[in-house]
């Protein structure tokens, strides 16, 4: 194999940058993408994705942007559902933001109570 570059530059794959116009479209891309389908997008591996967000701090915001502002959008959601009255959106967002757990309380006999919460339950 040939080796690339002049004697002495390392020779190695050429750094990819993302243009201006690329970088915009992280931030809405990132709402609905997951990172290896981000990579695809930009026609990179997941590796070079992460070393180009490394690399380009305003790739790495516009993409934590991007996740948060989708996050927040069903999360939105979420909680619209549960005020209108969506008992299963209710006892997830509970779960998910205000620690809630799943608890039976089962009386053996002789007086004995036990308590199973739901990771218990999974035993």
């Amino acid at each position: 194999m040939a080796k690339r570059g002049r004697q002495g530059e390392g020779g190695g794959n050429t750094t990819i940058v993302l243009p201006d116009d690329q970088i915009a479209q992280v931030a809405g891309l990132a709402a609905l993408l997951s990172l290896e389908q981000m990579a695809d997008y930009f026609g990179v591996c997941r590796k070079t994705f992460l070393e180009i967000r490394k690399r380009q701090p305003e790739v790495d915001t516009q993409y934590n942007l991007g996740k948060a502002k989708g996050i927040g959008m069903v999360a939105k959601g979420l909680l619209q559902q549960a005020q209108e009255g969506n008992v299963s959106a209710a006892i997830f967002y509970l779960k998910t933001q205000a620690g809630w757990k799943d608890t039976t309380a089962v009386e053996v006999s002789g007086g004995l109570t036990v308590t199973i919460t739901g990771d218990d339950a999974a035993l």
